[in-house]
């Protein structure tokens, strides 16, 4: 069912006639896995005051280390949707908005940190700028180092400069290093192209408006097409005086397999969406083919170079990244093929 047809429910209403008062703020997020990270999660949203009446709601994508269990003993309060399969973040993400009861929707990531007054200051930004579409946080680490939180819209020659054999040659080199971090600047409030979508604040008017979270992408490249589709209409704001804390996509990591084919097969979705002929993705998919397997060599040779330098951490990404390669071209080749 299309998601406008969905949201035309009685969920769109905003009240629930057994609750007095609807919440202000729907904190909307797709879970999978990661119990002890979704459990640190909860406790800063619930444990910090955030200044504004708000609601948490759970799609849990079948996790296996008893998340939704944990969710169900620990905190009793929240909305918790059950999947019986792995629907995915975006399919997830919609779930949720579509039981949220709040005017405002935010998504986030089940490895993240709330701080105090999060809430109250991302519902600020919105009210104080109610032509602009959403709004995303500064995003750190747990030790306090700033993560990319925006970025520009990928273009063909940022990712194809990830290939191997492109790489060597120095060619696209600048533009892939202005799509990666060129244009981030940690301070201040300001209009990006695109949003990490770790922690994205956006109303349920504009959430709907766009038709929500595109579930053709199966896991990453959604928040790329998310914050196009706003962006086409209205700003997409960084508020870069309002903080969260994100533990560095640790739920990826524990799933690269699935989460590295998916994202691949999404820049793909994403840029035929965009308007890029057929026959230039035919020529940018047999790339990405044919530089699978060099780049598992390379990996391969560079992870046991830091295992024998005992550099275990930098050895264990590479090591990821084999994986991540191998999954894809034993699992992901043909849907990659046929988006």
């Amino acid at each position: 069912m299309p998601l406008a047809a969905i949201f035309s429910g009685p969920d769109k209403v905003g009240f629930d006639p057994g609750r007095v008062v609807a919440p202000e703020v729907s904190v909307c997020i797709a879970s999978w896995n990661c119990v002890g990270l979704l459990r640190k999660c909860l406790q800063s949203l619930f444990g910090n005051p955030q200044g504004v009446r708000f609601e948490v709601v759970i799609a849990d994508n079948a996790s296996t280390d008893g998340a939704a269990e944990m969710v169900a003993a620990e905190f009793p309060q929240v909305v918790l949707i059950r999947n019986t399969t792995n629907a995915g973040f975006a399919a997830a993400s919609n779930q949720a908005a579509v039981r949220a009861r709040g005017r405002f929707l935010f998504f986030l990531n089940n490895d993240t940190e709330v701080p105090a007054q999060t809430l109250r200051r991302l519902l600020d930004h919105a009210r104080a700028n109610p032509a602009a579409g959403m709004f995303g946080p500064l995003l750190r680490e747990a030790d306090g180092s700033v993560q990319i939180s925006y970025r520009r819209r990928p273009t063909l020659p940022a990712l194809l400069h990830k290939l191997s054999v492109v790489r060597w040659t120095g060619l696209f080199r600048q533009a892939h290093a202005n799509y990666r971090r060129g244009s981030f600047h940690p301070e201040g409030v300001r209009p990006v192209e695109v949003l990490m979508g770790s922690a994205v604040f956006v109303s349920r008017d504009v959430f709907e408006e766009v038709g929500g979270w595109d579930e053709r992408y199966r896991f990453g490249v959604e928040d790329i097409d998310l914050s196009t589709q706003v962006g086409r209409k209205r700003a997409v704001v960084f508020a870069g005086d309002v903080e969260i804390v994100h533990h560095g996509r640790a739920s990826s990591r524990d799933n690269i397999g699935y989460v590295a084919s998916s994202v691949t097969t999404g820049y793909v979705q994403y840029f035929r969406k965009s308007g890029v002929r057929p026959w230039t993705l035919f020529w940018y998919k047999l790339a990405v083919t044919l530089n699978a397997p060099i780049y598992v060599v390379e990996k391969s040779v560079e992870a046991a170079a830091r295992w024998a330098t005992n550099q275990p951490r930098e050895a264990k990404r590479s090591w990821a990244t084999v994986r991540g390669l191998t999954s894809f071209l034993r699992y992901e080749l043909v849907r990659f093929w046929r988006a």
